[in-house]
């Protein structure tokens, strides 16, 4: 469930939980079309809060709203401001945060242009996939369904509705016993977990699925890569077959909800030594060191809440 927080953002001002809802004709809960946004705020070594990346994000937003025709209400800075404004207001100290805009009621069908409605919650949310999985590493399986295509999808924008595909993926691997999904792209090739990007480490190594195919090009993943360059390892971004992800001496997804996790076991194959690798944890040393102020490769990622 759920941690209830007393403030919702809602079109313009804040609002009581309970009072933050829609009706039962909003078309984006019929259609699907809506853009959304998963941050973080986190607790920094010198006692303050910052969320982390938040302009990057609320650029992304902005970004998706645009590739899928979606008219925005307020500009990025209002909605920036609104997402450091809820967080305060809720008294959080570390927390995600989930900016939403959507088609609201009134016309339905295909068609219609119903305004939009612009909605910003924050709760607290631990690890996504475990606070077990960050040390021991997750059990993975490669998911039937295919990563959507770039020739029917926008993949590049975070569009409500594309998630059906990402929640198919879940829910079979889950029912079979795995803990997360590995989507490949409709060529066959390695796309993005269901929620996260895939990087793999071998002799040395680290090799990501490029961002020209039909992955969600994470924050993130750009995140890791600019902290393991700074590392000085090398990284690679290109395309990934299947059978090379079983070969790998160390696997690990990142996102915004699971941070950098491993993955110890694919497909019922344990991946390196079948626990977290050495590669992975200084990438995940460095990436909470990073969300928390103390080693920060752009100061630009941290908004002081």
């Amino acid at each position: 469930m759920v941690d209830k927080v007393d403030k919702i953002w809602f079109d313009g001002k804040l609002i009581p939980w309970e009072q933050a809802n829609v009706h039962v004709l909003t078309h984006t809960l019929h259609y699907g079309m809506g853009v959304f946004e998963g941050i973080r705020c986190y607790k920094l070594a010198d006692g303050r809060s910052a969320i982390f990346r938040l302009e990057d994000h609320i650029r992304r937003l902005f970004e998706s709203a645009h590739i899928c025709t979606l008219p925005m209400p307020y500009t990025a800075q209002e909605v920036t401001e609104a997402c450091l404004e809820t967080v305060r207001a809720n008294g959080l100290d570390e927390c995600y945060i989930r900016p939403i805009a959507f088609m609201g009621d009134g016309a339905m069908g295909l068609g219609s242009e119903n305004p939009t409605r612009l909605a910003i919650i924050a709760w607290r949310w631990g690890a996504y996939l475990g606070d077990e999985g960050l040390t021991k590493g997750i059990r993975a399986k490669v998911s039937s369904f295919k990563r959507v295509g770039i020739y029917s999808l926008m993949a590049k924008a975070k569009i409500t509705g594309h998630y059906v595909n990402s929640i198919l993926a879940k829910r079979e691997v889950v029912a079979d016993g795995y803990d997360e999904a590995i989507m490949l792209d409709p060529q066959g090739y390695v796309s993005e977990a269901s929620g996260e990007n895939i990087f793999i480490v071998r002799d040395g190594k680290v090799s990501t699925p490029t961002q020209g195919g039909s992955l969600l090009v994470g924050i993130t993943r750009d995140t890791v890569i600019t902290l393991m360059r700074n590392m000085g390892l090398q990284v690679e971004e290109r395309l990934i077959s299947r059978d090379e992800l079983y070969i790998a001496n160390e696997m690990f997804m990142v996102g915004t909800a699971a941070e950098v996790t491993p993955v110890r076991e694919l497909d019922n194959r344990a991946i390196g030594a079948g626990s977290r690798g050495p590669v992975t944890e200084k990438v995940q040393n460095a990436y909470f060191e990073a969300v928390k102020g103390i080693n920060v490769a752009d100061d630009r990622w941290l908004s002081i809440v």
